[in-house]
């Protein structure tokens, strides 16, 4: 069985998930609006979680880890601090690491980011599902959703759910 890999991200209009410098500040308005955009049920259904090290890196300053019973994949080439045993630092490849998800039986895949880990993924066409919650801001520059490159992907819209705040949530599956 492959694993269902799904790319759940925050996003501004323009297309970025952080400032140039991984700053995500912007987004702290957003998460005080008390709406529910489903990151919660989405991470308590995940047989697995898959992270960049940058990502990563943001999740080490608050101290312990949000997701302890969750096996969690970051990807790196550097030596990181380990924040809880079910972390596994890695340098595979994504087919490789998806393999492996399939061996043990983990069907349902949180893709946290970044834009260039998400990039390897969709170049080997791994992503399952895009979920993109697309914030009323417009930063005008950062990192962007994907990093540039890739080939190019027909997705198909699943469905598009306005919220009172302004987000608009986006799910896609490949057509």
């Amino acid at each position: 069985m492959t694993p269902e890999i799904i790319y759940y991200v925050a996003c501004s209009l323009d297309g970025f998930i952080a400032t140039e410098d991984g700053g995500v500040a912007w987004l702290e308005p957003f998460q005080r609006t008390g709406e529910d955009h489903g990151a919660a049920e989405l991470q308590a259904s995940a047989d697995a979680l898959l992270l960049g090290s940058k990502t990563y890196e943001f999740a080490l300053k608050f101290g312990s880890w949000p997701s302890p019973n969750t096996p969690s994949w970051v990807f790196t080439g550097r030596r990181l601090k380990q924040l809880h045993p079910s972390i596994m630092l890695t340098s595979e490849s994504p087919r490789e690491v998806v393999e492996l998800l399939a061996a043990r039986g983990l069907g349902r895949v949180w893709l946290m980011g970044g834009g260039k880990l998400a990039t390897s993924f969709r170049t080997e066409g791994l992503i399952s599902h895009y979920i993109l919650n697309v914030m009323p801001i417009i930063l005008g520059r950062g990192i962007p959703v994907f990093a540039p490159g890739g080939p190019q992907r027909s997705l198909a819209l699943e469905s598009a759910k306005p919220f009172k705040s302004g987000i608009v949530q986006l799910n896609y599956k490949n057509a």
